[in-house]
């Protein structure tokens, strides 16, 4: 145990759970940000004591009146190496760091991409600022988008916020909308959409996919929609814009219920309106020649990547209480496509 640990003392409340991870979870003080799965570590550790004596089994027995004390080491250097690659910071404080992710980055490093991450970026950018995530000096990624999806994210610097934060996100209350470029234009009227288990329409035009997603059986590389299985997953979407005539490809604004992997792309793909140059859900489709101009028609083929943008995030900040809203701009490549396609 390292000299310059802080010790945490929890006081064991009435009517505690029999073990003693359950009830050091349930009576750690909340500014001390010690998850469950954390706390199981440090009992493993030797980190926690009563009266001196150190208890490693989380299945102890405790009981009311008990004052246990929780070693908590300095947060330990993180093994991924600092990269000085530009980031486009939307807000900072000693909390958090909202970022305006650019396409073609993947967000944690991974065995394919042990370099040139987000994860990577932000340990060169907060160098000093992180105060220790999990007691490792590295970012708390609470979500995540994919590496060929543009927008925002928010990563914490400290455990407290990265607590705070994966609490919103888990309960839904963190809120996140996309820019989404799909094939088709989803209507009420469509016959196809009525007979489509889990599709429906909310007032206003609103789509809404609820369809459980999993991995897709054969391919363990994507996700599928599944019936009496996987997670559940609702999105919701409605349309922003139309382009061509007839109208072949629409602006989507669309939101999450549910964070799963892939969720727009396999849900709207599942709905018959699969994202613009999607590789692996989208692909392209034939269009009628003259719905289109040549060059539009030729933007759309060519464009090679999902055309999918986390335009906006709103969250309530974890140590002011202050609910903050932010935007970032549509990228590039996407509004190009999107004037010609206009």
């Amino acid at each position: 145990m390292s000299s310059h640990s802080r010790i945490i003392e929890v006081e064991i409340a009435e009517n505690p759970p029999a073990r003693l991870d359950k009830a050091l979870a349930l009576n750690v003080p909340v500014e001390a940000a010690l998850s469950r799965s954390r706390l199981s570590r440090l009992i493993a550790e030797g980190a926690v004591s009563l009266e001196g004596r150190v208890e490693t089994d989380g299945k102890a027995k405790v009981s009311e009146g008990q004052r246990w004390h929780i070693a908590v080491a300095p947060a330990a250097e993180y093994d991924t190496q600092p990269e000085d690659i530009p980031l486009d910071v939307i807000y900072e404080d000693a909390s958090l760091i909202v970022v305006n992710k650019p396409v073609g980055m993947v967000v944690h490093p991974a065995p394919g991409t042990p370099s040139g991450t987000l994860v990577n970026a932000l340990l060169h950018h907060c160098a000093d600022s992180l105060s220790g995530v999990g007691g490792e000096k590295r970012p708390g990624i609470v979500h995540r988008i994919d590496k060929d999806t543009s927008g925002l994210l928010v990563v914490a610097k400290s455990d407290l916020a990265h607590h705070a934060l994966a609490k919103q996100f888990e309960k839904h209350t963190a809120q996140r909308k996309y820019i989404a470029l799909a094939y088709g234009v989803p209507d009420a009227a469509d016959p196809r959409l009525a007979g489509l288990a889990g599709v429906g329409f909310e007032p206003g035009n609103i789509l809404r996919i609820t369809a459980n997603l999993a991995r897709h059986r054969t391919d363990r590389q994507k996700q599928a929609v599944v019936k009496n299985a996987g997670r559940h997953a609702v999105t919701r979407a409605r349309v922003i814009e139309r382009f061509g005539a007839p109208a072949v490809v629409s602006l989507l604004e669309c939101w999450l219920e549910t964070g799963r992997t892939h969720q727009i792309r396999v849900h709207l793909t599942y709905a018959g309106h699969g994202l613009v140059g999607d590789p692996v859900y989208g692909g392209s489709r034939k269009l009628p020649k003259t719905a289109l101009s040549d060059a539009a028609q030729a933007a759309l083929i060519g464009f090679n990547r999902q055309a999918l943008h986390a335009a906006t995030l709103g969250f309530t900040h974890p140590e002011s209480g202050e609910f903050m809203e932010f935007e970032a701009p549509i990228p590039h490549d996407l509004e190009q496509l999107m004037n010609l396609l206009r």
